[in-house]
């Protein structure tokens, strides 16, 4: 049975209690039409069977700093099983009004997602996310499929979905614009299927970053396949901090990929350091990254260096292997080179730009 349920404010934040305390399938229903919510929390465990989000309208986000410098996520559900999200509404994050200067300590995600199994997201639209879009975190077995996320290249912080410590997840068929990764997967994300994604613009499809705070968990089976990359900064790319905390990226497989145009169409980066504060360090990544494989890329680059491994000095890239890749580069310096710090493996088959693997 399903119900239309009527939001009400508690303290600038809306808590969804009926649907989730009605027995049997529940539905929280948002007709079509505009709405102005501070913040919302659906929180479990629920009674019943499967419960549905459906959004039919588009939600607006506040624009006062008063408000959603106090959030971590706008928009919240959490210890909820069997949940879907669904409907082609819109998530309006009103990102614009906090991408310059603000006072916050952090910007709010629009869409959080926490300890859930058996989740379901479809067809949903997010747009001018704040912070981050989406963020999943310590869920088991959610499918995300047909969704719509677009921000402009300029916005910082805005990863279109976002993984950590999350097993069985799996996104399919959808298009991710953004000011930063359009995927990233960080520590303890363990067999994740990512396909058929569009990611423009933005910067690529990217594990980590890994090795920043401590109590790392093992990132492994991750499979990126059949994706389009189109004016990225970065393709498919691995990346972690030079710092003395321990973890390991291993069983990762990038396949079948067109790049078009990307300054860094495959890079693995274990001296990635964004705040520019680092120079003059002498210390090495300490995560392991091991059998990573990049097979059918093909595509453009807009810079010289198409392929670039550059590994940890203390902790070498193990099993790394290059098959079949194509990447054009088209400048008066051509062609396009790759390069290898402290990188072991080997490539087959086609090798544009000639592998620097040895």
């Amino acid at each position: 049975m399903s119900f239309l349920m009527v939001l009400k404010q508690m303290e600038g934040r809306t808590i969804v209690r009926d649907a989730c305390q009605w027995n049997g399938n529940g539905t929280l229903l948002i007709p079509s039409g505009e709405y102005m919510v501070n913040g919302a929390i659906f929180s479990g465990p629920c009674n019943g069977s499967a419960k549905t989000f459906e959004m039919k309208g588009v939600i607006k986000a506040p624009t006062d700093p008063n408000i959603f410098c106090k959030l971590e996520s706008w928009i919240s559900f959490q210890y909820i099983h069997d949940l879907d999200i669904k409907g082609h509404g819109t998530f309006d994050g009103q990102g614009a009004c906090a991408w310059g200067k603000h006072p916050c300590a952090t910007l709010p995600y629009t869409l959080g997602l926490y300890f859930i199994n058996n989740l379901i997201v479809h067809d949903i639209h997010s747009n001018n996310s704040k912070g981050v879009h989406v963020n999943v975190y310590k869920c088991i077995n959610a499918k995300f499929r047909h969704v719509q996320i677009a921000a402009p290249d300029n916005s910082p912080n805005t990863d279109g979905i976002h993984i950590g410590y999350s097993k069985n997840i799996h996104i399919a068929d959808s298009n991710i614009g953004t000011g930063d990764d359009c995927i990233a997967i960080i520590d303890g994300s363990q067999n994740i299927n990512i396909t058929g994604i569009t990611c423009g613009p933005g910067h690529g499809i990217s594990i980590g970053s890994l090795g920043k705070v401590p109590t790392q968990e093992v990132v492994k089976d991750i499979q990126v396949k059949s994706c389009t990359f189109i004016n990225t900064q970065n393709g498919v790319r691995i990346k972690t901090w030079a710092s003395s905390i321990a973890g390991m990226a291993t069983n990762i497989t990038f396949d079948d990929i067109t790049i078009i145009n990307a300054s860094n169409p495959i890079i693995i980066d274990q001296h990635y350091c964004p705040e520019r504060n680092c120079s003059g360090s002498t210390q090495e990544s300490c995560v392991q990254i091991k059998d990573v494989t990049f097979n059918n890329i093909r595509g453009s680059s807009n810079s010289k260096a198409a392929i670039t491994l550059n590994c940890s000095a203390s902790h070498p890239c193990k099993g790394i292997m290059l098959n079949d890749i194509n990447l054009e580069y088209h400048a008066p310096d051509a062609p396009a080179i790759s390069t290898c710090t402290n990188a072991n493996g080997k490539a087959t088959g086609k090798e544009l730009p000639p592998s620097c693997l040895k």
